[in-house]
């Protein structure tokens, strides 16, 4: 469970008994009790089906829970989507589609394309910013949909299985561009994933969850290098820490 030095740090974000169940009747998760601290990485791991993306899109706001309430100690902070579909607009360019947000918002056109295009250098698109979705492949698209999540400034990041349809490379790549982005900005990331070495590499913490109706098996502490890269996942360590992963959630299953 979380360790104590936890109760310490400022919560971001607080889930209480929450749970979702769907018109049809199906239950999707909970109850779920889950405190996030404020520039905590916390991965939500689980089978297919285990809710974990219903839980994310809870915090969101996207769905109203069934029981239960979703807090905000503090003001409700600017929140950034990353979906497991990039979810461009065809007909507009990079740029066009991380200025979006802002646009929507009512930022002034100059503003609003000045942040879209430091956010698609941050995320390793300059030069790209006129070229159209069809034109990009699966990684460049996703990190447009991640420039237009940053391009908003969030303080927490939700992102729901980003990276699971990409082909190995790519996706270690972007896991090393989100833990810079991670440290620079000074985020709080929750992050859904069904990969244990994803959530191990990534995470200040990996929620293990239950098959459907969803519910907290363990909630496991990481000590990684904040600096963690390439080398890190060669390591005892890294190794050591995906094996009390997997056998979370290998009991989280019995």
């Amino acid at each position: 469970m979380c360790t104590k030095w936890r109760v310490f740090m400022t919560a971001l974000l607080s889930l209480s008994h929450v749970t979702k169940t769907f018109d049809n009747g199906t239950e999707a998760f909970g109850p779920v009790d889950l405190e996030v601290a404020e520039k905590d990485f916390v991965s939500l791991l689980g089978p297919s089906g285990c809710g974990k993306s219903t839980a994310l899109r809870v915090m969101a706001g996207l769905l109203i829970p069934t029981g239960g309430a979703v807090k905000f100690p503090q003001a409700r902070p600017e929140v950034g989507l990353v979906f497991q579909e990039p979810t461009l607009m065809p007909w507009a360019t990079a740029l066009g589609n991380a200025r979006l947000p802002l646009e929507l918002k009512g930022a002034a056109r100059r503003e609003a394309e000045a942040r879209a295009q430091a956010a698609l250098v941050r995320v390793g698109l300059a030069g790209f910013e006129n070229a159209y979705p069809r034109e990009l492949s699966g990684g460049m698209k996703m990190r447009v949909s991640i420039a237009r999540a940053l391009a908003a400034a969030p303080r927490l990041l939700l992102m729901d299985e980003p990276f699971a349809a990409l082909d190995e490379p790519t996706r270690q790549s972007l896991n090393d561009d989100l833990l810079t982005l991670w440290r620079e900005d000074g985020l709080t990331v929750i992050f859904v994933t069904h990969s244990v070495f994803e959530s191990t590499y990534l995470s200040t913490r990996v929620v293990v969850m239950t098959p459907r109706p969803g519910r907290i098996a363990a909630d496991i502490a990481l000590e990684s290098p904040p600096d963690r890269g390439e080398a890190y996942r060669l390591t005892p360590e890294f190794s050591a820490a995906a094996a009390k992963v997997s056998k979370a959630l290998g009991d989280a299953h019995r």
